[in-house]
């Protein structure tokens, strides 16, 4: 992974001072809470419901032992003991004192991480694929471009007052697992005619209270013109984007209303005008970038302990069959680590889970953790040997629930419990869900299937291209909760469809069930997927099941 040399080490180190400067101004009174809002947003700072929340990034969601650990000393010392692992690969504190937050940030700052760019308008952290460098399907490690990326947009001149805030994903693989189609821009290596690697680059996709998935603008871009061609879309866009409007300013809506064939001339002209400055230095910068992403030597052994365990240890057997996706190189898995025990509020992890995370990663895993979109934690690079040696250790930190993919594995925001925009509960909402679907002990049964819920429409917990999406709004004072059918993050991205009528809180679980019996009545097999047999069957049926169950119901 990357190593910040003198340059990074004195540019954070600097931001740190400025802001603790800042912070003590504003708590002897020299700033107003409206001249402090625009510095702390610009050093990831919120002001939630109930304190303060600081967001740190995590660049492409890739961590080592030693910043996982720190995460933890954050935690514990400054925070309530744990910490809150987002959609955008990111963690979030929740409980921070404002005179505490120059320490964190000097703390990060120890472990090469920080703060910058989490929040306000300007390009954030730049998410990808948390399989990177791992994963059998992919062309190609894009994480040194996601760090070209992230180094060209830190404190980028023309782009920290943007219209809005601007997102951007990258995947090396044909599978997409960084929800490219819902970014700013979102970017997918691909191959041409002759074989050679590249990026389709898709705009103005987003998900919110307007949600769009994004047009393709380029079928194929060479790597070499990705950054003037990346800059090319945000000038083009930081020149049309609305600012008399925060709900029409994102790039879809620009998009959208300018056509992507008119936004597609703009930006290749404006392409041409800026790609002879960059005269291949940051091509030059990206060759030694890439020399800190360079592969583990792998040293693959005999799996015949694995297979053992997996005969004799029906819950090792469980696991490893949700928690375990193949590996590039034989005799390896890539480990999913799931953060949504039943019950458990999901994509926390205590200070202890951190640190037991941090030592398996350095005893079994190549020293590599990263953080997935899904509010989960991986490690790329484990042994199968070694992986009943693994399970135990995450059995002891309570972090060995088999249900990656599955029902209970729920995408949530904070919602009302800490978040100041949002209008419902999202964590007892997934937990009840995962409690009762544990409870009926038929998971393994539906099979894979994608919940995603979101507290309010800016829809942080993915809800629109949730399998099954549900949005909490406030209806008159009283929570309602709006259920959608059949979206999918994947390169196959589609927006979810509304059921109908919201549910109240209690309402939803038994919702949910009903969603299920219908698919598991309609499915034709095990095989057939939720989502495979929604697109066979449309939305009727579940309809049918949710509003007419829900009549007799009431009738009865």
């Amino acid at each position: 992974m990357y190593v910040y040399n003198d340059f990074d080490q004195a540019f954070v180190r600097e931001r740190v001072a400025q802001f603790r400067a800042q912070v003590a101004r504003r708590i002897d009174g020299s700033l107003t809470e409206d001249e402090f809002r625009p510095l702390r947003l610009m050093n990831g700072l919120y002001l939630q419901l109930h304190a303060y929340m600081l967001r740190v990034a995590v660049p492409y969601g890739t961590l080592n032992p030693s910043q996982m650990r720190q995460l933890a000393h954050i935690a514990e010392r400054f925070d309530k003991g744990y910490g809150h692992f987002t959609t955008r690969q990111n963690i979030q504190f929740n409980w921070p004192k404002l005179e505490d937050v120059p320490d964190i940030l000097d703390a990060l700052a120890d472990v090469e991480m920080h703060a910058i760019q989490t929040s306000g308008n300007t390009i954030r952290n730049v998410t990808a694929d948390h399989f990177a460098g791992a994963a059998e399907d992919e062309i190609a490690d894009t994480r040194p471009v996601a760090e070209l990326l992230r180094q060209w947009s830190t404190d980028h001149p023309e782009f920290q007052f943007l219209p809005r805030k601007f997102k951007i994903a990258i995947t090396g693989s044909p599978n997409d697992r960084a929800v490219t189609r819902a970014h700013d821009i979102g970017l997918r290596m691909v191959r041409n005619d002759a074989g050679e690697a590249g990026f389709e680059v898709i705009v103005g996709g987003g998900l919110g209270r307007t949600p769009m998935i994004g047009k393709v603008i380029r079928d194929f871009l060479p790597q070499a013109d990705l950054l003037p061609y990346v800059e090319a879309v945000v000038s083009v866009w930081n020149l049309l984007g609305r600012r008399d409007n925060k709900y029409k300013a994102r790039i879809k809506i620009t998009v959208h209303e300018n056509g992507i064939d008119t936004i597609r001339d703009m930006v290749e002209s404006r392409f041409e005008q800026i790609q002879p400055q960059f005269g291949g230095v940051d091509q030059q910068i990206l060759a030694q970038i890439e020399q800190h992403f360079l592969p583990p030597t792998f040293h693959p052994k005999s799996v015949d302990a694995y297979e053992a365990a997996r005969l004799a240890n029906p819950a090792f057997r469980s696991w490893s069959d949700t928690n375990l996706a193949p590996h590039k190189a034989p005799g390896y898995s890539i480990v999913s680590i799931s953060l949504k025990k039943p019950g458990a509020t999901p994509g926390d992890a205590t200070a202890d889970q951190m640190r037991a995370m941090a030592d398996i990663a350095e005893r079994y895993g190549h020293s590599e953790l990263r953080v997935s979109h899904e509010q989960n934690i991986i490690l790329p690079h484990v042994q199968k040997s070694n992986l009943p040696a693994v399970y135990q250790a995450l059995r002891e930190a309570d972090l060995a629930s088999a249900n990656i993919g599955l029902i209970s594995d729920i995408i949530a925001c904070p919602g009302m419990d800490y978040c100041a925009l949002a209008t419902a509960r999202s964590i007892p909402i997934a937990q009840e869900i995962a409690v009762r679907f544990d409870e009926l002990k038929l998971e393994h049964d539906i099979g894979p299937l994608k919940i995603k819920i979101s507290g309010c429409i800016n829809a942080c917990g993915h809800h629109h291209v949730g399998h099954i999406g549900i949005l909490g709004l406030d209806r008159a004072g009283v929570e309602n909760y709006q259920i959608t059918l059949g979206g999918d993050h994947t390169e196959d991205a589609v927006i979810g469809e509304k059921t109908g009528p919201g549910f109240s809180a209690d309402e939803v679980v038994p919702a949910i069930e009903r969603i299920v019996g219908a698919y598991l009545s309609l499915r034709h097999g095990r095989g057939e997927t939720f989502l495979e047999a929604f697109r066979r069957v449309g939305i009727e049926p579940f309809k049918t099941a949710l509003y007419d169950s829900e009549a007799k119901a009431d009738a009865a």
